[in-house]
């Protein structure tokens, strides 16, 4: 369980969840949690729902294994349409978001059926979103042991985190600064009892499916009948109809090329003099160098304060030229499937019928032209028209983008300071600092339920960078990703479970500079590498910078 992403008090995020399941062993009746593991290495359950649904269809598969026949993945759709864009391949224990590639591992725990999750109780904590949020199991039943004990102060130290938890006011309280949460004892349907056998990763699985993910990107959509919609699960919704988003939708919001923040370029290492009198400050005394950078004792603002972004304008493209445009038709078919409906490449279109085309045929199979993978047409088609309609293609296999790919955040403003501090791990080079901020709206067509509003909690987002080499060419790469919509989207909070919000779209920030208890701050050595490679995967890299 990660704390809040722009939290100032922070939120127990607790370690050690897995201890319950040895404990379960052997004492009696057990129930069944599945988890996965968040970017801190920490395991967050699924609800009770989800976790019937997995322990259910695991069954399942074992029975069309020794069939001889069937997948090794599960849809986790099928319990929750806000997770929709999720599947878990078995054989790897790992869940796949089918639209950004991202992985995280899953892990199946037995607990005690007299224990908390055995009985269908939650605790959970409130986080900056004013939503609640689940402790992980671990903490949940040690909080529940508590409870019923009638012990009114729990010491989450135990689980490596510096929180009390106060039973009698329900308050969680860190111990330094005495910053106070709201907790609460949550009801929800019990976890259900073991159905299926044991499962040990890294079970050997020839099928096409497992085989299909090499490290490349991730497993698309296993049914013909209704496709995944690829931009997310802001867009995901309950019937087929629906997800054929309007043809008037897809507009960019910002101009395509980075914007300039300011009269002073944050790539250049050496701020101007001009720049920093223009500030009131004095360039001899109020600055100090480190690593070649003029660092200023005070905060500067790098953007000024009637910085207005161009207005969105409004682009329509044609699904079937779009699909012609970057694949070329081939008369031999492969003899293999096709990825995103699982039918023979030889055979129809899992997607015959269901999209509008003049010239493509339902057996039609094209070849992307870089990648080189190989699809039928329809569905290349069909996906494109249940993303964002915006001129690029991304393949499915790997993920390489064709064209520019853009998203479906809401307008607001990207305003960016340089700051005198360092952050941890970074010593004496000052600190980038950048401050989201977007308004409540309403939703425009490219978002789940257009016309309805939407909110935006946690607003102004701060977030930060280390004032160096690397993070300046984060930050000119984030100005990019701003550009193009994909920081932010509408969807359902991870967190809060609200829908019809603002949250964040796959691209990691750090929101806390002073520690990284939460996994959210500093020190983190592989946080540049890491946020770069997730904005290569949305199509924004240095070649973005040279346009």
């Amino acid at each position: 369980m990660a704390a809040s992403a722009h939290g100032s008090g922070g939120a127990a995020a607790g370690g050690g969840g897995g201890g319950g399941a040895a404990a379960a062993a052997g004492q009696g009746p057990q129930v069944v949690v599945w988890e996965w593991e968040d970017e801190a290495g920490r395991w967050r359950p699924y609800s009770s729902r989800v976790s019937e649904h997995v322990e259910r269809s695991l069954q399942q598969l074992h029975g069309a294994a020794a069939a001889g026949k069937g997948t090794n993945s599960i849809a986790l759709g099928q319990a929750d349409p806000w997770l929709a864009p999720y599947i878990i391949d078995i054989p790897t224990l790992t869940q796949f978001r089918q639209d950004t590639g991202r992985m995280r591992r899953v892990r199946r725990q037995l607990y005690a059926q007299s224990s908390a999750p055995g009985q269908g109780l939650l605790w959970q904590w409130e986080n900056d979103e004013g939503g609640w949020t689940a402790y992980e199991t671990g903490i949940s039943i040690f909080i529940e042991d508590c409870f019923t004990g009638r012990q009114q102060v729990v010491d989450l130290g135990n689980f490596g985190y510096n929180y009390v938890v106060d039973l009698a006011s329900l308050y969680q309280i860190n111990k330094t600064t005495g910053f106070r949460r709201r907790i609460q004892r949550y009801s929800d349907a019990p976890y259900p009892p073991p159905i299926s056998g044991p499962l040990h990763r890294g079970q050997n699985c020839s099928c096409h499916q497992c085989l299909a993910y090499t490290g490349s990107g991730p497993i698309l959509n296993r049914s013909r009948h209704a496709p995944y919609n690829l931009a997310g699960p802001s867009q995901q919704t309950s019937s087929r109809s629906s997800l054929m988003m309007s043809p008037n939708h897809g507009y960019f919001p910002y101009s395509k090329r980075p914007v300039s923040v300011g009269p002073v370029p944050i790539g250049n290492p050496n701020w101007p003099r001009s720049a920093l009198a223009a500030t009131g400050l004095s360039t001899a005394s109020n600055s100090h160098v480190a690593n070649g950078s003029s660092i200023p004792a005070l905060p500067i603002q790098l953007n000024g304060p009637n910085n207005v972004f161009p207005a969105f304008a409004e682009i329509v493209k044609d699904p079937e030229e779009v699909v012609k445009k970057y694949m070329t038709r081939i008369e031999e078919h492969p003899d293999e499937d096709c990825i995103i409906c699982m039918e023979k490449l030889s055979a129809l279109s899992g997607y015959d019928g269901m999209s509008r085309t003049r010239t493509i045929q339902s057996d039609a199979v094209g070849k992307l032209a870089r990648c080189g993978h190989v699809f039928h047409l329809l569905c290349m088609m069909a996906m494109y028209e249940n993303g964002n309609k915006d001129g690029s293609l991304q393949c499915p296999s790997c993920k390489t983008i064709y064209g520019e790919k853009t998203g479906t955040q809401p307008k607001g403003r990207m305003d960016i300071y340089l700051l005198p501090q360092s952050l941890p791990g970074y010593p004496d080079t000052g600190s980038i600092q950048i401050v989201y901020n977007i308004p409540h709206g309403i939703q425009g067509p490219e978002h789940p339920n257009p016309g309805k509003p939407y909110t935006a909690r946690g607003f102004p987002r701060h977030c930060y960078l280390p004032y160096n080499d690397k993070g300046r060419q984060v930050l000119e790469l984030l100005k990019v990703a701003w550009n193009r919509r994909l920081i932010f989207t509408v969807g359902t909070s991870s967190t809060t479970g609200e829908t019809d919000t603002v949250v964040w779209n796959e691209i990691h920030h750090k929101t806390e500079k002073g520690s990284n208890v939460s996994g959210h701050g500093f020190p983190d050595p592989n946080y540049l590498d890491n946020v770069l490679g997730e904005l290569a995967a949305q199509g924004v890299t240095e070649d973005c910078l040279r346009q």
